[in-house]
């Protein structure tokens, strides 16, 4: 029974914070993160002061779980094995496209601009807990390509850059700037298709068996 409880009250949690990473979102957009208080918050969300302290005791803390929950993949997938770089870049390309076309990215980005001048702290929380982690995981995953002999790449960081530049330029920074900007998913594909090729025809190793192959995995 107290395993049962336990378990109720930890989905309950769940979702108060979901309810209270929601509100905050939506009043750091309408209100600046400056004007927006934590009383504020807790009215928005519909749960008590006391509830949101306890998770949240301030409003740096739950800026912080804002970006975090922004970057993280639906289940928190490992970089795929070392050994195709079409199917590993594909794999990991998607989920990229994927995490950049979800609305709450967009607001996360747009609430770091708007604050950068007052806040600069937002802008090194969203790089240190997500721009770097997610970055970082790719660039583990171009070494492990180059350790395994797929690949030769001398700059892994500036590989990584490459790769997921290639698909942030067309999937996202279009939509933060111009309203009502739409990519098709067949679209989508192509872009993501289309980085991977690039990145495999200039690191891919002759022999490797992925030089020649393309498109989707």
């Amino acid at each position: 029974m107290s395993k049962v409880v336990t378990t109720y009250h930890q989905r309950v949690a769940q979702e108060k914070r979901a309810l209270i990473v929601t509100a905050a979102t939506e009043l750091f957009l309408e209100l600046g993160y400056d004007r927006t208080s934590l009383a504020r918050i807790a009215e928005r969300s519909g749960v008590s002061r006391a509830t949101l302290f306890k998770q949240f005791p301030t409003k740096a803390a739950l800026f912080d779980a804002i970006v975090t929950e922004s970057w993280a993949t639906a289940d928190e997938e490992a970089p795929p094995p070392a050994g195709d770089i079409v199917a590993g870049l594909g794999a990991i390309g998607r989920r990229y496209a994927e995490l950049l076309s979800r609305p709450q990215m967009t607001d996360l980005f747009r609430i770091v601009i708007a604050e950068l001048p007052r806040f600069p702290e937002l802008a090194n929380a969203q790089f240190s807990h997500g721009k770097l982690p997610y970055f970082e995981s790719v660039r583990g995953y171009l070494l492990a390509e180059h350790e395994a002999g797929t690949v030769r790449i001398e700059d892994v960081e500036l590989a990584a850059a490459q790769f997921l530049g290639m698909i942030s330029n067309y999937v996202f920074w279009p939509a933060l700037l111009v309203p009502g900007w739409k990519v098709s998913a067949e679209r989508v594909a192509q872009v993501v298709d289309e980085a991977v090729r690039t990145i495999a025809a200039r690191y891919a190793l002759p022999g490797s068996g992925t030089r020649a192959r393309g498109g989707r995995s």
